[in-house]
């Protein structure tokens, strides 16, 4: 926006919409400019400059920025044993189990409690989370047995995975294992693994929604599970996951097929 303002030598609400348009296109077409970041940083600006100023959007006829589609990246099952193999910790081994088997967000799992593992009920309780609402997911009884290792080892006191206590604003303390933790364990857990994909702790949540498309259970389901509040949102993982029904065949297959038939 600075350098739109010193383009013109005024002020971007002193223009005239078709000059900024002219001025959006020409730097949209620039073959300097290595993405379309730059470009949206420049409409974002605009747009925060308007509200500033109490002046609708349209007042510079700016351009509707559309969201890139992209595919969640899976993992398989074979890479999540893998992972789950070659974590030498046993609290890294639950938290990826966590992550992966109940499909947590990585601060879901940082603010589980003791008090919300149901051991009896083979339920975990997911507490305010994204949009301040509650659900219930299935336990693994591998995760159970797991978790409850990892407690008679590890004397959890309240959070689940804790942390070297840190201070926050206000003065209070926060106890819980740190986002930067649980990232970092994720990621050497991977690379031990021998997993060449970038995962990240929101990998296992995708990979958690796939297998259970993949598994047959049905996408309304998915979404309870997920906390998901828009079904469009749990609608992604249908283009990425492969029921039996679905695989295609690779022709490869059939001319190996055919040529092997006749010693070929």
């Amino acid at each position: 926006m600075a350098a739109m303002a010193l383009h013109f030598q005024c002020l971007p609400t002193e223009l005239d919409p078709e000059q900024v348009k002219d001025y959006l296109y020409e730097l949209q077409q620039r073959s300097k400019t290595p993405s379309q970041t730059y470009f949206k940083h420049t409409v974002y600006g605009l747009r925060f400059l308007l509200k500033a100023e109490n002046l609708p959007y349209d007042f510079l006829h700016l351009p509707e920025i559309k969201k890139d589609t992209k595919l969640p990246v899976i993992l398989s099952r074979q890479e999540i044993w893998a992972m789950l193999q070659n974590a030498q910790l046993l609290k890294h081994k639950i938290l990826i189990g966590l992550l992966y088997g109940c499909g947590l967000r990585c601060m879901e799992l940082r603010n589980l409690r003791l008090q919300h593992v149901d051991f009896d009920r083979r339920l975990l309780h997911i507490v305010q989370s994204k949009g301040n609402k509650d659900r219930y997911v299935p336990l693994s009884p591998h995760l159970i047995r797991g978790i409850q290792k990892y407690i008679a080892a590890e004397h959890p006191q309240d959070y689940l995975f804790g942390g070297k206590p840190v201070e926050r604003a206000g003065g209070d303390f926060d106890s819980r294992y740190s986002q930067r933790g649980v990232q970092w364990a994720v990621k050497t857990v991977a690379k031990q693994a021998g997993i060449i994909k970038e995962v990240h702790t929101h990998m296992l949540r995708h990979t958690y929604a796939t297998h259970l498309l993949e598994d047959g259970v049905n996408i309304i389901s998915v979404q309870k599970l997920l906390g998901h509040a828009n079904i469009e949102s749990t609608m992604i993982y249908l283009h990425v996951c492969q029921t039996p029904d679905q695989l295609p065949q690779s022709p490869l297959d059939k001319v190996f097929e055919l040529c092997s038939r006749n010693g070929k």
